[in-house]
């Protein structure tokens, strides 16, 4: 057998503060010169106010280019009227002394004139462990899970995980090992400041540079007496982020300004004291001082700030620079198109062309059934001349009892159907519910307000294994919560989120509605579960009691007998925007192979859409359509999005997640495993399962294959989509090759290479239907030649089998495109 393997801010603020009137400036503050509106600068924040001595305030300035607004604020000259008011570090201004003064802001032939105001510059705050001292250790990631925030901590010192406990951070820095890591005598000998600007051996290495802002903060803080401060103190409300939104140009720049509202009204800017992430460095990345750097990929990506557990996002746009002229018109197959063409077009993207038949039959034969088009499907496909033809394959194939079965499979796995957890018997009847309520098309709603509502026994009543794969109301929460509302609650079970609003009460509140689970064993494999009422929830550590409530929602009533129906009537209900929004993404990614939000169940506000209006539409689709999913389906199938070709042009090559092509992914282990019994005609035998059982049919998980291992099968251990693995690896490539399972399926003598060699067919008539069953369409000139090739060096069986082994290693098998 021969080896061959493809693998493959508002104008100017309004004016006002930059007409300073000659009744409010001091005589050292020369008047601001008259504004040229030919040109335009515009200076956040607006006024500038500093009010004690260790303020700073982060400025940046924004011009105009061909229309649009660009970052000049590295690029931009900060000249003061008077140094004895102010001073100017870069971009930063701070404090020297009481009074006013004023800002010139120059660029290019630009310039604007700005009133600077300081008070109390000779006043040093009294420092505020929590305000100011834990959002540094956040920032400079001390009391992250991978340094001192972890469970044991690190080298004996311990910090609570993004400070989530600041009381335990406090005894320990103070307290603890006789207080060696702080000296009040001299604050520069203590530990901790010795560590943190790297004079003293650190196996985090140096955290901030000697005389920085942080330092002198740390110094402060020692010099003062650690005081813990005044509970009485402001705390953090919300962070506000400018600018909200930029488009950029690529390989550009644009300084964040970060300022954190307090509860008394007050604010701080808190630029370089926040910390921050993105969700697509190739697009955008960022410096921990804020600065966003793009690169040459274009897209959208979002910059999240997180600060004392207060969370902000910035937008950020890259466009191409190759797409030169008026965007072309391109077909609308329905309002899906218009919002993703209106988007490729601010990004100056383009469209690929709409993929062949061939392409779009086998596409949707695997995305919707999970198999392959016969050879008669697709000759007749082919040979269909009427213009709807495609439609009407969609509605042919969402009809077929194949789509039933493979979106059981799909939600087996983020269901965690587990033989293993549930046993044969509760696996099976989890798996047969699931089934009919699929095969039965029953609304989305209503069958996962059955599901977290269900009681009864685990061997007769399917959905309430449900509740034996999580057994602990910080499972269920933890589960339910990403599975049906995208909201990952993990972290708020020790912490606050650290990119979304979520804390431990909210964790704990939802908890309340699994607290009176009760499972009685009925016999090795069986279970009664059932809900005793409601029981009250509390917060570990502190014993405080939490309201029970759904995130984000308000307390439930007590006196009902099981509360998880009014947690399932609020998370099933048309106004709850969460519960649409995820399976709409879901839907959008069992489609086109990405979602719209990446990870498909991550939906927060830091992790935005790549085409936001697109993903609200299609929520507002399954809502008005019911929750008829596969309505919802049938609208995505018929758009010239999903139609589109893998092949991409010069201007959309780089881009991966804004659907300008269509983007080609490995069959899924279970789809893969049925193709490839397809094509050779041998079916699968799987133990204990009826004869010509599908691999997308069969309940057991667990059964013992070694294919499905290999290409990343569910383990169903977590629920969500990312336990099924579509990377392809080098171990799938030597296993396609030289695998002893599908040799075998290749030289049966009841597979399709000896029945077609053994009945008279030429060699063309071989591949054509090698072809067609393969890869649902005919060969081309080039796969001819080598065929003929093939079949000159062999008799035509063992030739037959070497032809179909080639086809079973190629790209065009192995992924749908």
């Amino acid at each position: 057998m021969s080896c061959r393997c493809v693998l493959i801010p508002a104008l100017l603020a309004l004016l006002f503060p930059a007409f300073v009137s000659a009744e409010t400036v001091p005589p050292d503050v020369p008047a601001p010169p008259a504004l040229n509106f030919d040109w335009q600068l515009d200076v956040s924040p607006a006024p500038i106010r500093l009010n004690a001595a260790n303020r700073r305030q982060q400025i940046v300035v924004t011009s105009k280019k061909d229309g649009r607004k660009i970052d000049v604020t590295r690029d931009a000259t900060f000249e003061l009227a008077s140094g004895k008011i102010a001073a100017m570090t870069g971009s930063v201004i701070s404090a020297k002394s009481d009074g006013k003064t004023s800002l010139t802001i120059r660029y290019g032939k630009q310039s604007v004139t700005w009133l600077v105001e300081v008070e109390n510059a000779s006043t040093i705050p009294p420092v505020h462990f929590v305000n100011d001292v834990v959002p540094l250790f956040s920032k400079l990631g001390c009391n992250s899970g991978g340094c001192h925030g972890k469970a044991s901590g690190q080298n004996g010192f311990k910090l609570s995980v993004f400070g989530f406990d600041p009381h335990a951070d406090f005894a320990s820095l103070s307290r603890e090992s006789r207080g060696r890591r702080v000296f009040t005598g001299d604050p520069e000998r203590s530990l901790l400041i010795l560590k943190a600007i790297g004079a003293s051996a650190h196996g985090g290495g140096r955290r901030c540079e000697p005389g920085s802002a942080d330092h002198e903060l740390l110094s402060n803080w020692i010099r003062q007496g650690m005081p813990w401060g005044d509970d009485s103190a402001p705390t953090v409300k919300s962070v506000r982020v400018f600018p909200i939104s930029r488009v950029l140009d690529q390989s550009a720049d644009q300084q964040l300004l970060v300022t954190a509202v307090y509860s008394d009204g007050s604010t701080r800017d808190v630029t370089d004291a926040a910390a921050y992430s993105t969700n697509s460095p190739v697009i955008a990345d960022v410096d921990p001082g804020g600065l966003v750097h793009t690169g040459v990929v274009p897209g959208p990506a979002a910059i999240t700030v997180n600060y004392m557990g207060q969370v902000a996002a910035a937008k950020i746009i890259v466009p191409q620079e190759l797409l030169d002229g008026k965007f072309p018109a391109t077909p609308i197959g329905n309002p899906i198109d218009r919002l993703v063409w209106s988007d490729l077009k601010k990004l100056g993207i383009l469209p690929s062309e709409l993929c062949d038949d061939s392409t779009f039959l086998r596409r949707t034969s695997l995305r919707v059934l999970g198999r392959l088009p016969t050879p008669d499907e697709a000759r007749a496909f082919l040979a269909d001349e009427k213009p709807d033809k495609r439609s009407r394959k969609i509605d042919e194939l969402l009809s077929r009892d194949e789509f039933a079965d493979y979106q059981t499979l799909r939600w087996a796995d983020i269901l965690l159907v587990d033989r293993r957890l549930l046993g044969e018997r509760g696996a099976y009847e989890f798996h047969h519910w699931l089934r009919k309520q699929m095969a039965e098309n029953r609304p989305y709603d209503e069958w996962v307000h059955e599901l977290l509502t269900a009681t009864g026994v685990s061997g007769k009543y399917g959905p309430v294994n449900f509740y034996r794969a999580m057994r602990t109301p910080d499972e269920l929460t933890r589960g339910v919560s990403q599975a049906f509302l995208g909201v990952r609650m993990d972290c708020a079970q020790c912490h606050h989120h650290p990119f979304e609003k979520w804390g431990q009460e909210d964790f704990y509140g939802m908890a309340g509605f699994f607290n009176g689970l009760q499972r009685k064993k009925l016999s090795d494999s069986r279970e009664l579960i059932y809900h005793a009422g409601y029981q009250p929830t509390k917060m570990p550590l502190t014993d405080i009691l939490v309201e029970t409530r759904p995130p984000g929602g308000e307390p439930i009533d007590t006196s009902a007998a099981d509360p998880r129906v009014q947690l399932a009537d609020w998370m099933t209900s048309k106004e709850n925007p969460m519960f649409a929004r995820l399976v709409a993404n879901r839907l959008w990614k069992q489609c086109l192979g990405r979602g719209l939000v990446e990870p498909v169940d991550d939906l927060r506000s830091t992790n935005p859409a790549s085409n936001e209006p697109l993903l609200k539409h299609l929520t507002q689709q399954v809502v008005e359509k019911d929750f008829d999913l596969k309505a919802v389906a049938r609208l995505i199938l018929n758009s010239q999005t999903y139609q589109l070709s893998s092949r991409s042009n010069e201007s959309n090559k780089r881009d991966e997640q804004n659907f300008s092509h269509y983007l080609p992914e490995r069959l899924p282990a279970e789809a893969l495993l049925d193709a490839i019994c397809d094509v050779t005609a041998v079916p699968e035998n799987f133990p204990g399962m009826p004869k010509g059982t599908r691999a997308v049919h069969v309940w057991d998980n667990r059964f013992p294959s070694y294919f499905l291992d290999t290409f990343g099968r569910s383990l169903r251990q977590s629920p969500c989509e990312c336990g099924k693995s579509g990377a392809p690896t080098m171990s799938q490539a030597l296993h396609l090759m030289n695998a002893p399972e599908i040799a075998a399926k290749l030289s049966s003598d009841r597979g399709r290479a000896a029945r077609l060699s053994n009945c008279g067919k030429t060699s063309h008539q071989i591949l054509e239907e090698f072809s067609l069953a393969a890869w649902g369409r005919l060969p081309n000139d080039r796969e001819r030649k080598a065929a003929a090739k093939i079949f000159s060096q062999s008799d035509q069986r063992q030739a037959s089998e070497d032809l179909l082994w080639a086809i079973l290693n190629s790209y065009d098998f192995l992924f749908i495109r």
